[in-house]
């Protein structure tokens, strides 16, 4: 298929066509990883920007060297040292950032549907590196291509996600690229961080951890977001752990080679244990190295698309 989208904003309105595309061509990009020179000139002569408005480690740097390894022209700001300090409103921001005849934006907001605002007034690219409790398209797809990797076909493959549903931006895209590829996904958690009414999208919803990961051929383990509740979702970390914490208890009623995901970063011995954030199950270091590939992938479609 060929790509036609300027913008990567959510794995909602992606087809099932659309992410395989996206997850092939990131294959590709992962070889040039392995090479002694991981460098193409993919992207030469173009420039992205890296605005964050929200802190970031793991998909700020990521992005960035993505963007070094295709030769991209780069330049990263910060929303401390920008004009929105100053009171300039968002969309006048970014737009004084596009006159300066950039292509890309890589952007990361705390407020939801920040990046559909934002792409719906500008003529340069603009991928979502995140945006409040919505979607994390990249963060979604690196975990789609670990999964693929390891265990091929998602047809009638079962993926637990468990934590923090409510206010995780990753939950939601994995869940929507699941369901595209034809996996059967359980939502899994507290009631009151699971809503039972993310059924109706066509999960299965489970209170219960042993229920929860028992046939689980994935389970995709989430941080507890601390800074965007609002209110007591459990009583302490503590409890958290007793009845939710991925342990060596845990491990022994899940199959023995379902695979121990957390986009990180961890809480150890809250949500998972040091012994299986480590352990012959965790594929976790495997998801940083593979976003590596799937934001290359991101970056080169992207701004194949972009009209000047």
């Amino acid at each position: 298929m060929e790509w036609t989208r300027k913008d990567l904003l959510s794995l909602y309105d992606l087809s099932a066509e659309e992410i395989t595309f996206l997850l092939d061509t990131a294959a590709e990009f992962k070889k040039v990883n392995e090479r002694n020179v991981k460098k193409v000139p993919a992207l030469r002569g173009k420039t992205v920007v890296n605005f964050f408005v929200e802190p970031s480690t793991r998909t700020r740097v990521s992005f960035e060297l993505a963007e070094q390894r295709l030769s991209a022209d780069i330049v990263n700001m910060q929303a401390q040292v920008s004009s929105l300090k100053k009171g300039e409103t968002l969309l006048d921001t970014v737009r004084n950032i596009e006159a300066l005849q950039v292509d890309l934006v890589v952007m990361r907001h705390s407020a939801t549907g920040a990046q559909d605002f934002i792409a719906k007034h500008l003529k340069c690219g603009v991928v979502n590196a995140g945006d409040g409790a919505h979607e994390h398209p990249t963060q979604a797809l690196l975990d789609l291509f670990t999964i693929r990797e390891k265990r091929g076909d998602f047809k009638g493959m079962n993926v637990t996600i468990l934590g923090d549903i409510l206010h995780s931006r990753v939950a939601r895209s994995n869940m929507w690229g699941l369901l595209k590829l034809g996996a059967n996904v359980t939502l899994a958690g507290p009631s009151t961080l699971v809503p039972k009414e993310f059924e109706s999208v066509g999960v299965r919803v489970c209170h219960d951890l042993k229920e929860a990961v028992r046939n689980a051929d994935v389970v995709n383990i989430l941080r507890i977001q601390h800074e965007r509740q609002t209110a007591g979702f459990f009583p302490s970390t503590g409890e958290y752990a007793k009845f939710f914490g991925i342990n060596e208890e845990t491990l022994k009623y899940m199959k023995k080679d379902a695979l121990i995901m957390h986009p990180g970063p961890i809480n150890r011995d809250v949500e998972l244990s040091t012994g299986v954030a480590d352990g012959p199950q965790s594929v976790i270091l495997e998801q940083v190295t593979n976003g590596l590939a799937v934001r290359m992938a991101v970056l080169f479609l992207v701004a194949g698309c972009v009209k000047k």
